[in-house]
């Protein structure tokens, strides 16, 4: 498809469920960045296991506003009052960016938040005013992941973003979980009927999980980065996430939550180096990077952002694949919504 047509669509879903037209760009834009990516499991497919859910259930607010609980200049806290999370995630950046450029660094804590899908394009909304962004999210009350040693979930995949310019190079973008992988992909690679690498799941016994199935079966847990022995090194940047996302805001806690994703807590922090040679600098650092000799004739050494910048490039040209099952999907939804159906580009 055409992801014009396709950023148009999802526009046209988001505000035919009240979200101001203006809004439902911008969230149509962060949703759709997952399949112009190539992050699909955090791309339109999750429009009916996810956010249209959220409407239906009353626990996204299409028209809230922000609002400003504290305001101490370079330190803003919000209550976004269950504002569509795409949106909102976007405009505490530009927020933080704002402040930023007055103060050299903007933070903002935002709390009564939803989920804002991938948390790259946020991040990156900084480095398209020349400055390092950084977004971090909780999953609010929601349990997903277990302590190292834990017999019970207690913290969510706690997403994390950091996105740098890089001169006449790809932006720098690193998204990730803290856990092993997100829920999105295992869940994905369920629907797919493929199965998933060690290392991701396990059992209560502790033994590997390569059905991605059994995860919502629930005879299946996620595992945290840094693989068997390192499992404390994710845990602790999951924790981490959790302190300076939703502790810091005043957010849903995992530990102390009910199970939901509601209350969701994040922080979108805008860095404005302000000397001269810093975009300089960033092209040399990444230039070293990709120049680093390969170990492997035909595999070049490439950084995190560069190989999703040249796929979106590639797709906003050629257009965005889509399964057969999931075009059905979006072609229902355009039905039930009553917005144009979404054409498909072969």
């Amino acid at each position: 498809m055409d992801y014009g047509e396709l950023v148009d669509f999802t526009t046209a879903v988001f505000a035919a469920h009240g979200v101001p037209r203006e809004r439902a760009r911008a969230a149509a834009r962060a949703l759709c960045h997952g399949d112009v990516a190539g992050m699909e499991s955090h791309g339109v497919a999750n429009l009916t296991r996810l956010y249209l859910p959220l409407f239906a259930e009353g626990r996204v607010d299409p028209r809230a506003e922000h609002r400003v609980v504290d305001d101490r200049g370079a330190l803003v806290l919000v209550d976004a009052g269950r504002a569509l999370g795409l949106w909102s995630a976007g405009a505490a950046m530009d927020l933080a960016a704002d402040r930023a450029e007055s103060h050299g660094v903007g933070m903002v804590s935002v709390r009564g938040a939803t989920h804002f899908g991938c948390a790259g394009p946020h991040a990156l909304r900084a480095v398209e005013r020349g400055m390092v962004g950084l977004v971090a999210a909780n999953c609010g009350g929601q349990r997903i992941a277990r302590p190292p040693g834990g017999a019970a979930p207690m913290l969510g995949t706690n997403p994390l973003s950091v996105a740098a310019p890089a001169g006449p190079h790809p932006p720098f973008v690193l998204d990730m979980s803290t856990t092993a992988a997100p829920t999105g992909r295992i869940r994905q690679a369920a629907r797919d009927g493929r199965t998933v690498p060690e290392g991701l799941l396990a059992d209560d016994a502790g033994r590997p999980v390569t059905d991605p199935a059994k995860f919502d079966a629930g005879r299946a847990h996620l595992l945290w980065l840094g693989g068997k022995a390192g499992q404390h090194k994710g845990f602790g940047l999951g924790v981490a996430v959790e302190v300076l996302a939703a502790l810091v805001a005043g957010a849903g806690l995992g530990p102390l939550g009910g199970g939901r994703d509601d209350d969701i807590g994040f922080v979108a922090m805008a860095v404005a180096p302000g000397r001269d040679g810093f975009a300089a600098d960033a092209g040399a650092l990444f230039g070293a990077l990709l120049d680093c000799p390969a170990a492997e004739p035909g595999e070049p050494v490439r950084y995190p952002g560069w190989h999703e910048h040249e796929r979106a490039r590639e797709r906003m040209r050629d257009g965005v694949p889509l399964g057969g099952a999931l075009y059905r999907e979006l072609y229902e939804v355009a039905v039930r919504a009553g917005v144009a159906v979404p054409d498909v580009r072969r």
